[in-house]
């Protein structure tokens, strides 16, 4: 028996959330390799992510497979994706054209998952003479008219940390209320802005607490105190 959807949404723990992009990742992955159905014992494992908790974030979407056949992928998939919102086009803004704005600029993910860049900005007069990936570099001062214009959606942040608030603040002002942060700081916002923190550095010093552990024969090298 396959369950149907409940005619209301129930609302989704944000623990949940995170893990229904990894969930649809798989499931695409399958879907390309012209997998139509998996149980949940295979969609965990390749996710990575116990199997009653994959069912237990799959029943807030209302949709539990067919005992003894398992999950259609394709359906499954499809559920997942406008769940989270992205079988429709996000644009974004990306302020910050150093190395990393370079990289994120350049990343073919965005276009398969539903976001559009439709814009990049800098406030470097010598960076605003660049077409990254096929779009201009344009000074930082054109975002309100480019928000208004495109009706940006998200916008990411990967400037210096000093310039990081500046941004955000102008972003709100500007009408965005979700932003991506990869400046090593901490963003003040008003509520009703979502801010989802990446920072590289600190994934990898959590990465070498665990191979630390890994590998209790390395001593630990204390650190000095300053002197007085």
């Amino acid at each position: 028996m396959t369950s149907r959807p409940s005619a209301e949404p129930r609302d989704i723990p944000e623990a949940t959330v995170a893990r229904l992009p990894v969930y649809l990742r798989a499931l695409t992955t399958l879907a390309e390799d012209g997998v139509a159905t998996c149980s949940s014992e295979e969609l965990a494992q390749a996710t990575g992510v116990n199997s009653a908790k994959l069912r237990k974030d799959l029943s807030y979407l209302g949709s539990y497979g067919t005992r003894g056949v398992g999950y259609d992928v394709a359906y499954l998939r499809y559920q997942i994706a406008r769940q989270i919102g992205v079988t429709q086009d996000w644009p974004v803004v990306i302020v910050g054209i150093g190395n990393l704005g370079h990289a994120l600029a350049n990343y073919s993910g965005f276009r398969s998952r539903g976001f559009r860049v439709v814009a990049l900005l800098d406030a470097d007069p010598s960076r605003q003479e660049e077409v990254v990936a096929g779009v201009d570099v344009r000074p930082f001062d054109d975002l309100e008219a480019i928000v208004e214009e495109c009706g940006v959606a998200i916008g990411v942040i990967a400037t210096p940390a000093a310039a990081a608030q500046d941004v955000a603040d102008r972003m709100v002002a500007a009408g965005i209320r979700s932003i991506l942060n990869f400046a090593p700081t901490v963003l003040a916002v008003p509520e009703g802005v979502d801010v989802r923190k990446v920072d590289l550095s600190i994934e990898l010093q959590i990465l070498a607490y665990h191979e630390q552990r890994k590998s209790p024969h390395l001593a630990l090298t204390p650190i000095e105190e300053p002197a007085i």
